[in-house]
């Protein structure tokens, strides 16, 4: 008698223990159903859309890759595309260069413990928590070239003749809002290369000084190749982020990426195929599901590749 009550108190241990366990499994299935729903169902549906000709929003026939041979072969599609395009490599060069350097320089200095760095940790990420259409609102105003404060600090210190309407001009507008973008994301970047710079061992970096390493040789040979890994993270984001640039352009310059198309990038000119600019333009449901579907293959296809590159090149201590 015992021995049953026993045998039978096990298997309902051990059914409540693998219940558990089984219901363990069950909890990404709700951040998995906001991935479908907002990612996968997405992309396909844009993808089924780039596939027929549409007439304002009422879906017509089949027209297979057509919207595809449009989009690359017809002006002024294709020079809009590649107009766009070469803006934002653009983006993502200058955004590696200015907020991504800068940002590992603030993160060495910081990793130096200097006094007050918790302060410019918070003081660097700052403009972060701001939204980006306020960020974009109040630079505009900065750069006003009537009344912002920029021309009016060059005027105040003897360098009046570089005031310029930054935003009018073809030649710096979509320069002055990659520094914006820089300064807004300036913070991101410089966590993550801190967090690289605080996970290699403090015994390696003393090893490499008392092998004669100092200043640039220690940067260059010994802590960049083992921060790999975050720069890596901050590469593939800045990529991401600049083939994706939308936000600011829109808040800062409009829909048609003016001046004459000097800040137009892929989302924005994806944004007034699909929807329709701000100068009246017909919408073009299916050209714009062309370009969604060609944007993503860009994103995914080189963020893949560029990690797989890194990846085999790994250092480890």
């Amino acid at each position: 008698m015992e021995a049953d009550i026993k045998q039978k108190t096990d298997i309902v241990g051990k059914f409540r223990g693998n219940w558990k366990r089984w219901l363990i499994h069950l909890f990404p299935i709700p951040a998995l159903l906001v991935y479908v729903s907002f990612v996968v169902i997405p992309i396909c549906s844009a993808f089924a859309y780039s596939l027929f000709e549409w007439r304002g929003i009422q879906r017509g026939q089949f027209v297979g890759l057509d919207n595809f041979v449009r989009l690359f072969t017809v002006e002024p599609f294709n020079w809009m595309f590649w107009n766009a395009f070469k803006n934002n490599v653009t983006y993502f060069v200058i955004e590696m260069i200015a907020q991504n350097g800068i940002a590992f320089i603030l993160a060495y200095i910081l990793y130096t413990k200097i006094k007050g760095a918790e302060f410019f940790k918070a003081a660097f990420f700052l403009p972060r928590i701001l939204s980006v259409i306020i960020v974009g609102f109040l630079w505009k105003l900065i750069l006003n070239p009537n009344f912002g404060a920029l021309n009016v600090l060059l005027s105040k210190v003897g360098l009046g003749d570089w005031a310029r309407p930054w935003l009018g001009d073809p030649h710096t507008a979509l320069i002055a809002i990659i520094l914006v973008n820089s300064w807004f994301g300036l913070g991101f970047a410089v966590l993550i290369f801190l967090a690289g710079l605080q996970s290699i061992p403090r015994d390696v970096i003393e090893a490499a000084r008392l092998d004669g390493a100092r200043g640039p040789r220690l940067i260059f040979f010994i802590i960049l190749p083992l921060i790999v890994p975050s720069i890596t993270i901050v590469t593939v984001y800045t990529f991401i982020h600049a083939f994706e640039a939308f936000e600011l352009i829109y808040a800062m310059q409009g829909s048609q990426g003016e001046p004459y198309y000097s800040t137009d990038t892929l989302a924005v000119y994806f944004y007034r195929l699909a929807f329709g600019g701000s100068a009246g333009d017909s919408v073009a449901i299916g050209l714009g599901s062309a370009l969604a579907v060609v944007l993503f293959l860009i994103i995914a296809s080189i963020s893949a590749l560029f990690l797989y590159l890194v990846r085999k090149k790994t250092v480890t201590y």
